[in-house]
C-alpha cells in the first residue's frame, strides 16, 4: 500500500474506534413553562409523579412568585401565584412527615408553607440575617427536621418539623465563597446513613461534607472540587451524589468516595422557538421513578455583572424548559 494511502487508512481508523469519552446519555425536554413564566429553579415531585416547579424570575421587579405543576407526562396542570411571596423563589419540597409543601422565598429571606391548589401561604421560618441572608435549598433528616442552606452567610440553618425559629446548625469558611456565581452553600442532602450532610458550594466548584453524629456536627471537610457551578444535589440509594453543574451544563455523578462516575447531558443550542436543547444552567434536580427531572434556570448572569460562557445564550431563551434524563449511570470502562 502506498504511504499516502496507509496514512489515510490509519487516520480513518482512529476516528472509527469506539469512543472512550463519557456516555452522556439522552436529554429530553419534559415540559415547557407557560409563556408568562421564566427561569425555573426549584423542582420537586409528589408521590403521583406530578412535577412542581418554582421560578426565580428576574424579569419581574415584584411578586407574587410562580408555582407551576406538570403531570407525569409533562402536561401543564396548574399555574399558581404564591400569596405574599417575592418573584425570587428557589427550592421547594414536600415535608416527608407532614406532607406540607415548603417553598424558599429567597427575595424575602424566608421559607413558606404553601397550599399548591390555591397558592395560600404562611411563614414556616424566617432566616436570621435580614438582607444579608441567602436561603437557597432545603432538605430533611430522618426525624423530619428541616435544614436550609444560606448561600450568602455560609451557614446551614435548622428548624423542627413544624418550623418556627431557625437555629444555626453549621458554619464554616468552606461554605462561603468569593467566586462566580457568587453563591456559597447551595444544594444539600444527607447520605442514607444520616451521618454526613453533603453541601454544594457553587462559587468554589466544590462539595463539602459535614459529619453528623447524634445531631451534632463535626468540622466540615472538602469532599470534592472541580464541579463547575455545583448547584442542586441529590443522593441515590447507593449513596452516589447527582449534582447539577450549572456552569458546565451537565449532571455530574460522584460515587461515595468522591470519584466521578458519570457526566450526563450537555447544551446543544436553542431550537427555532428559543427553547434550550439539552441543559442550560441546570439548577435543581429531583428523582422520580426511572428519571431525573432538571430545571433549566437559563439565567443571564450579566444582569449581575458576571459574563459567564452561557450568559448570552441564556439571554436568547424565549421559552423556558424542564429536562429529564434516565436515572441510570452508564458503564465506565476501567471502573472497578
Amino acid at each position: 500500500m502506498p504511504l499516502r494511502a496507509l496514512l489515510v487508512a490509519t487516520f480513518m481508523l482512529l476516528f472509527t474506534l469506539p469512543a472512550a469519552a463519557w456516555d452522556r446519555g439522552r436529554v429530553e425536554t419534559f415540559a415547557v413553562l407557560p409563556p408568562s413564566a421564566a427561569h425555573p429553579e426549584g423542582i420537586t415531585a409528589d408521590r403521583h409523579g406530578n412535577i412542581y416547579v418554582t421560578t426565580f424570575d428576574v424579569t419581574r421587579t415584584s411578586g407574587p412568585g410562580d408555582l407551576i405543576i406538570f403531570g407525569p407526562h409533562g402536561r401543564l396542570i396548574d399555574h399558581v401565584s404564591i400569596d405574599g411571596s417575592s418573584n425570587l423563589l428557589l427550592d421547594l419540597a414536600f415535608h416527608p412527615l407532614t406532607h406540607k409543601l415548603l417553598v424558599i422565598d429567597f427575595g424575602q429571606q424566608q421559607v413558606l408553607t404553601v397550599n399548591p391548589r390555591t397558592g395560600a401561604s404562611s411563614v414556616f421560618t424566617t432566616i436570621p440575617g435580614g438582607a444579608a441572608a441567602g436561603p437557597n435549598v432545603l432538605t430533611f433528616d430522618q426525624a423530619g427536621n428541616v435544614y436550609i442552606s444560606d448561600s450568602f452567610q455560609g451557614k446551614i440553618w435548622k428548624t423542627g418539623p413544624h418550623g418556627g425559629t431557625a437555629t444555626e446548625f453549621a458554619s464554616h469558611a468552606l461554605l462561603t465563597t468569593t467566586g462566580v456565581p457568587p453563591f456559597g452553600a447551595n444544594g444539600l442532602a444527607f447520605n442514607n446513613a444520616g451521618d454526613s450532610l453533603f453541601v454544594c458550594n457553587t462559587g468554589n466548584d466544590s462539595v463539602v461534607r459535614i459529619p453528623v453524629a447524634g445531631g451534632n456536627v463535626s468540622t466540615p471537610v472538602a469532599f470534592a472540587y472541580g464541579i463547575n457551578g455545583c448547584d442542586g444535589l441529590i443522593i441515590d440509594d447507593d449513596d452516589n451524589l447527582w449534582i447539577a453543574a450549572n456552569q458546565a451544563d451537565e449532571i455530574v455523578v460522584l460515587n461515595p468516595e468522591g470519584r466521578i462516575i458519570a457526566k450526563l447531558g450537555d447544551f446543544g443550542g436553542l431550537d427555532r422557538h428559543g427553547k434550550p436543547i439539552g441543559l442550560l444552567f441546570p439548577a435543581s434536580l429531583v428523582r422520580h421513578g426511572g428519571h431525573i427531572y432538571i430545571s433549566n434556570l437559563s439565567l443571564d448572569l450579566r444582569l449581575f455583572g458576571f459574563n459567564t460562557g452561557d450568559a448570552q445564550w441564556a439571554a436568547d431563551v424565549r421559552r423556558h424548559t424542564i429536562s429529564r434524563i434516565p436515572a441510570r449511570i452508564p458503564r465506565v470502562p476501567g471502573l472497578k
